[in-house]
């Protein structure tokens, strides 16, 4: 049976669907004012790893991740750059679904933009204002009446006085209380705006995904998923919102991944060691990035560094060259397999993909030491539901076809040469050469294979 880590009871639980066999999933997505850095990888990853891995169960899957594309940085951003925000958005956002593509990332169901659901977002704030739940201030906001709502703070585990005590609470004499939060801002010169009763203005950010997640998934869905740091205030705050507003439970099950930590350093600009993921991806293979955040547990935190991007690239190129060594069947998962039953039973256990890894190295020790293409298929098959092991095998171990792939050829086929004609030290100065160039010769019954270090 299915189990996760529900962040608002903190304890693991059996997963049981409103409705049988569908899940209707919505993750906090991106505001896009600037590239997608390592944080938003993970959460494209991991939940991308959810997906696949309850689609390959059966369960039909509604996948929501939003886009908010209407914030204060992004009209900073915008003004900063000459350019209307939309221009902005639009670029970004193609960045972001380059970055995903690379990724190996599924394009989610649903991807709704905050701009195209502003009047569904003013007709939850009116639903909130009627129910004596937000109210309008004489500066034109509107805000949430945060202790009108008795059960706030659930989700984090807080009171409202310890939550109030453990943030630094912006000082606004509009606000009747330090922690009500805005749920509609009013219009600023040159800023874009929408027209509402209670003034010109544009929405809050939490009020955005309340009313996209009512819109797609309806009133009461099954699983809420973000990042570690939206857990308070967004999803607290979402939470007051929509069970304020229409009296039912929300969500379900609350998925929270873990932070990116960079050299066991927390990843900010203000350290200088804030990596966006093209910045990664010049340096590192994008498998080979997926892969690095694949094995590790999505609560865990992960720890960015060049040693373990290496140390993953040297992991998967083991897995690579099990493939390359042992050719694959072209069979379905056998769940009756042992490795996968054990795959299964990892999955099955909040999402183990770390521990699912694992089972793909003891199945490619198999599969070598009995030079079985059934349990290299296996491994194909199993890899595939992560997202991995999906490519030409020399492809990656090669890294990718390109021009230097002809020299180094010849060079292979002039060692072979200098070996028949018994001259070893040229025969070892090519391979040198080349081992000095990172490339690793691997000589076999079929002849020589090569592959980057």
């Amino acid at each position: 049976m299915q189990t996760l880590y529900n962040s608002l009871t903190r304890r693991k639980e059996a997963f049981v669907p409103i409705e049988p066999g569908r899940v209707r999933l919505y993750v906090c997505g991106m505001t896009v004012y600037d590239y997608c850095h390592l944080g938003h990888a993970r959460v494209f990853v991991v939940f991308d790893l959810v997906v696949r891995w309850l689609r390959a169960q059966g369960y039909r899957v509604d996948y929501v991740r939003n886009i908010t594309d209407i914030d204060d940085k992004i009209i900073q951003r915008a003004a900063q750059n000459g350019e209307t925000t939309a221009a902005l958005t639009e670029r970004f956002i193609a960045a972001m679904h380059e970055d995903e593509a690379r990724l190996g990332v599924l394009r989610p169901d649903h991807e709704p933009r905050a701009t195209e659901y502003v009047a569904q977002m003013q007709a939850m704030i009116q639903s909130l204002i009627d129910k004596g739940l937000a109210y309008a201030a004489d500066n034109g906001d509107v805000y949430y009446a945060v202790r009108r709502f008795p059960t706030y703070g659930k989700l984090s585990g807080k009171s409202l006085d310890e939550l109030r005590a453990g943030e630094r609470v912006e000082v606004d004499p509009h606000k009747r209380d330090p922690m009500d939060f805005v749920l509609w801002k009013a219009a600023k010169p040159g800023e874009p705006a929408w027209p509402a009763a209670w003034g010109a203005g544009r929405p809050g950010w939490h009020i955005e995904c309340s009313a996209m997640g009512e819109q797609l998934l309806g009133w009461h869905f099954d699983i809420h998923g973000g990042g570690q740091d939206l857990q308070f205030p967004h999803h607290e705050n979402e939470i007051a919102q929509s069970e304020g507003a229409h009296g039912c439970t929300f969500v379900n099950y609350w998925m929270h991944n873990g932070f990116v930590r960079v050299d066991d350093e927390k990843m900010s600009k203000s350290l200088g060691n804030f990596f966006t993921i093209r910045e990664v991806l010049e340096k590192y293979d994008a498998e080979v990035v997926r892969f690095f955040i694949a094995r590790a547990h999505y609560r865990s935190p992960l720890n960015y560094s060049d040693a373990h991007l290496e140390d993953a690239k040297g992991a998967l190129t083991r897995l690579y060259t099990t493939l390359a060594n042992v050719a694959p069947d072209d069979g379905n998962t056998d769940w009756s397999e042992a490795h996968a039953q054990r795959f299964k039973a990892a999955m099955e256990d909040d999402f183990n993909s770390a521990e699912a890894v694992a089972v793909l190295f003891d199945l490619a020790h198999a599969a070598n030491k009995a030079a079985s293409s059934r349990l290299a298929g296996q491994l194909k098959a199993l890899g595939g539901i992560l997202g991995l092991l999906q490519r030409a095998p020399q492809e990656f171990l090669q890294g990718g076809a390109d021009a230097d792939g002809t020299r180094i050829e010849a060079l292979i086929a002039a060692r072979q040469a200098a070996k028949q004609a018994k001259n070893w030290a040229e025969a070892d100065r090519i391979r040198d050469a080349l081992k000095a160039e990172g490339i690793v010769l691997e000589d076999g019954p079929q002849g020589t294979g090569w592959r980057r270090g």
